[in-house]
């Protein structure tokens, strides 16, 4: 299955990124952003489905949350950026 991650500058704005995709009926999944992503520290990330990311990110630009940046999983486990 295909999906992506919407990365967020904390686990709080995680919880809220998550928070308003439930809202607009949107499965959001909280989760520790890989390292190959954010590189050192941590960070947090919300899991979103392929079909789902484009309402995803309407309904966060609507709450004014904007994400640090948007990858999709790749087939052999890596992440490529996709936006901002």
């Amino acid at each position: 299955m295909v999906y992506y991650l919407i990365v967020c500058r904390s686990l709080t704005y995680a919880q809220r990124t998550a928070a308003v995709l439930e809202r607009g009926g949107i499965t959001g999944v909280v989760l520790r952003a890989p390292k190959s992503i954010v590189g050192e520290g941590c960070g947090y990330a919300v899991k979103v489905s392929e079909r789902r990311l484009a309402q995803a990110l309407v309904l966060l630009n609507r709450a004014e949350l904007k994400p640090k940046g948007v990858y999709i999983a790749e087939s052999d486990g890596s992440y490529r950026q996709v936006g901002p």
